[in-house]
């Protein structure tokens, strides 16, 4: 079933709350999906610095001297702030992907949960309230954000298998359904050098999209081309380092709603998701047509 919310500000004075807002949104769609959650914030873009959030199941042993470590290995100087079983770790952009490998080589057991100047992805194991109560995500400010709470149905219940799903640098998605042909479009995407992680059909999804990216196409192109490409029944919300899309399917089952006003973008999977935003009386509020990309940026 799962649960999608979404928010995307307009208003700069908002930015501080992104993560309250989002948070509660969550939390009220945890019947949705109550075996994990995760969000993804997009937050200040430091010119100069990228981020590669990180978990780990033993973060104890794991984070021990890796900020001394990772700053050794690429001679550069690297910061790391540790939340529960994530970190997330700031290195000068130049070197980003020289620290992604030097990473791979001192701690293989991480999962790298995202990459890029402006995202941080949290998600685990556990209902929304408690996965939010972990990471302190109330706290994190933003200019935008996606949250998904999970009932597993196609993989098994592990942080590997939550959502958000990251596949290129400051992108992400969330998804609610299913997709019918994500294991020939996996096999593709492999012979074409993306890397997909897990077992879940929503990565592949990411990976399809980050793919027609590195391509050249835009947000929005992509979109319109997973409506050929991509059969099942599906809503999708994604995020750039500047940009928020929705995307349903052309039968569009699954539930989902939107409200706009001249402060933010909200996308929920119910209603009720939205009733406790600023001024969500003066929104616009109506249901995302099917096979529809719509498509906000800054």
């Amino acid at each position: 079933m799962c649960g999608i919310v979404g928010l995307f500000l307009k208003d700069k004075t908002l930015e501080s709350n992104l993560g309250a807002m989002l948070t509660d949104m969550l939390i009220t769609m945890s019947d949705r999906g109550p075996d994990s959650a995760g969000i993804a914030i997009y937050g200040k873009d430091n010119d100069d610095n990228s981020k590669l959030t990180v978990q780990s199941a033993t973060p104890e042993s794991d984070f021990a001297n890796l900020q001394s470590e990772l700053s050794d290995a690429i001679d550069s100087t690297v910061s790391l702030e540790q939340k529960d079983t994530h970190a997330v770790i700031e290195v000068p952009s130049v070197n980003l992907d020289m620290a992604r490998r030097a990473l791979t080589a001192l701690r293989p057991e991480l999962q790298i949960m995202s990459v890029g100047d402006t995202i941080e992805i949290f998600k685990e194991v556990g209902l929304p309230r408690d996965v939010a109560a972990r990471f302190n995500l109330e706290s994190m400010a933003g200019t935008h954000g996606i949250g998904h709470t999970r009932m597993a149905t196609e993989s098994a219940v592990t942080t590997d298998g939550a959502h958000p799903f990251s596949t290129g640098n400051d992108q992400c998605l969330v998804h609610n359904g299913s997709l019918s042909n994500h294991n020939s479009w996996r096999r593709k995407l492999e012979q074409q050098g993306v890397h997909i992680s897990s077992l879940n059909d929503t990565e592949v999804g990411a990976a399809y999209l980050t793919w027609k990216m590195s391509k050249g196409a835009t947000l929005g192109d992509a979109l319109e081309s997973a409506i050929d490409d991509l059969d099942g029944f599906y809503t999708f919300v994604v995020g750039t380092k500047d940009g928020f899309g929705v995307l349903r399917d052309p039968i569009a089952c699954k539930p989902a709603v939107m409200a706009e006003t001249d402060q933010y973008v909200a996308f929920g999977s119910e209603y009720r998701a939205l009733v406790n935003l600023p001024n969500i009386e003066e929104a616009r509020v109506w249901e995302p047509e099917p096979a529809t990309v719509y498509f906000w940026n800054h």
